[in-house]
């Protein structure tokens, strides 16, 4: 006689294998706070179980092609209609968008801020955003605006959400939780967030003061980089990106919704909390990423490739292999190549480029450019190492060599950022950062097979 099978057993951890989370990029997700909340073999039933109402939230246009096409169907309390009511303008004046020129500011220049200093006044993620620069229009979905944030104080009874964009969000100093529609993320530095646009949601200060980046995204979504032919594996692997499980909150207390539209800021007060989704499944949800899990890769030989092979995420333009922004990290890794310069070489880019340190040291500039600093090269204007950096690569014995304990980013664009009144005026901008290069000494004399 056969022996019956052995039992199968099941994972612990159904949704993934860190809790509250589930894994994937671009995954179609499907996730209930309460059992049978979630219609299963459809989208819009006539009568939604618990009495909830369905609602779809759409980021693309209905007609998307398939693999570009997302959305989200939310099965809420109340639909969104209900979160709000007659709008009044709300001033906002740090938080700056696109097109934004200040007639007293120069942004043709080479650029670089220490950190921005904790203010004394209590800051909410709406009230501590600070505006450094803006680049192309919000009002025709294209281009971006980099921002500081300083955060002390949580948003209570208070939401939030843009209408124009989406926000990848740095942290440096801090943990933030952002409790979302579609639940919770929490991040700290060496972690990053997507909010999608439209998405509403409030930040809670877990650990403070908090200072991070924020990079302000009007155009086509944030996508993973095509990898050509490095191939399936390395640099940000889809399933290092965790979404939140289902979350809602059931609550009758008077609260605010802020909304960011065209650039400005509108209030409603409502009498309940918007985070009343029960359940959801879709494709288009925040996530967050550690970027300790991001796998570089690089020249095993000699020379190195474009910095472009550091891309974590990137948005594209509409014009092929060029992105309306890149989100470039330049992280530990081992430094092998022969006979070559090995820090990034001197250059000018059509591309313009603004940095930010979230810990350590980086290579080019190992002085002045310090964790929660940021520099600004724009579009077509020269940069590269300073002369210290430059001599010592230059001279350097070039053993295999770790660089330990480094984590910058860079918010690339293919538009020219403006400085803001906040950037030029009041941030710590170091005057004498054009002087980095000015001792940079004529080395050529005509003699042949000099070094």
């Amino acid at each position: 006689m056969d022996k019956p099978p052995a039992r199968l057993l099941s994972a612990a951890t159904p949704v993934g294998t860190v809790a509250g989370y589930m894994p994937g990029f671009g995954n179609d997700f499907e996730t209930e706070a309460l059992p049978d909340a979630l219609p299963q073999g459809m989208n819009s039933p006539q009568k939604v179980n618990y009495g909830l109402y369905g609602e779809q939230l759409s980021g693309t246009a209905f007609t998307a092609p398939s693999h570009q096409n997302e959305r989200t169907w939310c099965y809420r309390i109340r639909p969104s209609v209900k979160h709000t009511h007659r709008f009044k303008r709300l001033d906002l004046p740090y938080w700056k968008s696109a097109p934004h020129v200040d007639p007293d500011v120069v942004s043709l220049g080479q650029y670089r801020w220490d950190p921005v200093p904790h203010s004394d006044q209590p800051l909410t993620w709406l009230s501590g955003m600070r505006t450094m620069t803006t680049a192309g229009d919000v009002n025709i979905q294209v281009g971006m605006a980099s921002h500081v944030y300083l955060v002390t104080d949580s948003m209570v009874d208070a939401y939030f959400y843009s209408a124009d964009s989406e926000l990848l969000i740095v942290p440096q100093e801090g943990r933030l939780r952002f409790c979302t529609e579609l639940g919770v993320i929490t991040i700290e530095p060496q972690e990053i967030a997507i909010i999608p646009r439209g998405l509403v949601y409030r930040v809670e200060v877990l650990d403070g003061p908090c200072r991070g980046f924020v990079c302000e995204n009007y155009g086509q979504k944030f996508d993973l980089p095509g990898r050509g032919p490095i191939g399936a594996n390395c640099m940000a692997n889809r399933r290092d990106f965790k979404t939140p499980v289902a979350a809602f909150e059931d609550r009758g207390t008077p609260s605010s919704v802020t909304v960011k539209w065209a650039g400005q800021f509108h209030v409603t007060h409502i009498g309940h909390s918007p985070l009343d989704v029960v359940a959801w499944h879709g494709n288009y949800a925040p996530c967050k990423y550690d970027l300790r899990t991001y796998c570089p890769v690089g020249a095993v030989l000699f020379d190195h490739p474009d910095p472009s092979i550091f891309t974590v995420l990137t948005a594209p333009s509409g014009v092929e292999g060029t992105a309306n922004i890149d989100f470039v990290l330049f992280r530990d890794r081992w430094m092998v190549a022969e006979d070559t310069f090995r820090p990034p070489w001197y250059h000018k880019n059509v591309m313009s480029e603004l940095m930010g340190n979230i810990h350590g040291i980086y290579d080019a500039k190992p002085k002045g450019f310090v964790p929660g600093g940021m520099s600004l090269h724009n579009m077509m204007l020269p940069h590269g190492p300073d002369k210290a950096a430059f001599e010592r690569a230059s001279n350097a014995d070039l053993e295999a060599e770790k660089l330990k304990d480094t984590m910058s980013f860079m918010f690339e664009t293919r538009f020219p950022q403006h400085l803001t009144h906040f950037a030029a005026k009041e941030a710590p901008l170091q005057d004498d950062y054009i002087d980095c290069w000015a001792d940079l000494e004529k080395k050529f004399d005509g003699t042949p097979g000099k070094k």
